[in-house]
């Protein structure tokens, strides 16, 4: 077998364990007291899905972003936001989703061999604040089923392990909009660098994904402002976090998918 699908087990390993050792405590309902020991599996892993992400990515004066390079790209940022917050804040549980996610996705990135268009140097600042942007408010989107099953528990008073595991849900709301918060600052700044060095953001191949980025740009902005201005939260604030990301996730893999593999011709970006 060759290196990179070896590597791709060994990271998916890595991430599986680290999973693991997450869940065990959880289901338990106990606080994991000593973080590193749990989180230094993905930490690993995270280093060599790095490695294999850039093996596929970085061409000569371009970067090779198709459908599976920008995927596995993604979770490994979605996994170094979690372990970053996880370091710091109590967020490990969503590491029960992040991880077998990226397991998965960095295994299956392993065994490709991406040909899809290049993209130019001058585009990259564009796709470090997209590929930022859709980590971040890809971890808010669990948060906020997480928050949703934590409120709709403790209303039935049915506080299984995994709930008693959780913080207090007042800590689960403001955990969920600070990342909804760094999400909708990355998405702005990947809008803006879009239509800087993008010549037409408009154009037919990629008006789609403009508008609906544009869209879920506009129900994230909506969902801050009623925070801030109304006190939103509970039902109405993961209905509008899920609702804004499932049309940022219909932008960019939704498009890259249909291009690719539908109608065969790659978007460069």
């Amino acid at each position: 077998m060759e290196l990179t699908p070896l590597a791709g087990i060994a990271a998916a390993a890595l991430y599986l364990i680290s999973s693991v050792l997450v869940l065990l405590p959880v289901r338990r309902g106990e606080r994991i007291e000593r973080k590193s020991r749990v989180l230094l599996p993905a930490v690993a892993g995270a280093v060599v899905h790095l490695a294999l992400a850039m093996h596929g990515i970085v061409a000569v004066d371009a970067l090779n972003l198709d459908f599976m390079n920008a995927l596995t790209l993604t979770a490994w940022l979605m996994v170094t936001l979690w372990l970053t917050l996880a370091f710091r804040r109590p967020v490990e549980s969503l590491g029960i989703a992040v991880l077998p996610v990226a397991a998965a996705t960095v295994l299956t990135g392993s065994f490709h061999n991406g040909a899809g268009a290049g993209t130019q140097l001058e585009l990259q600042t564009h796709v470090f604040f997209s590929v930022s942007a859709y980590g971040m408010l890809a971890l808010s989107a669990l948060q906020a089923a997480v928050l949703s099953i934590q409120s709709r528990q403790l209303h039935n008073h049915k506080p299984g392990g995994f709930i008693r595991a959780l913080p207090p849900l007042s800590t689960m709301e403001q955990l969920l909009f600070s990342m909804i918060s760094a999400g909708f600052v990355l998405l702005t700044l990947a809008l803006l660098s879009g239509f800087m060095f993008l010549e037409d953001m408009f154009a037919q191949h990629v008006v789609h994904k403009t508008v609906l980025s544009i869209a879920a740009w506009i129900l994230f902005g909506i969902l801050l402002y009623g925070r801030a201005r109304y006190g939103w939260r509970g039902k109405r604030a993961v209905k509008w976090t899920i609702s804004a990301f499932v049309l940022l996730l219909l932008a960019y893999f939704g498009s890259k998918f249909v291009m690719e593999f539908l109608i065969g011709n790659p978007p460069a970006g």
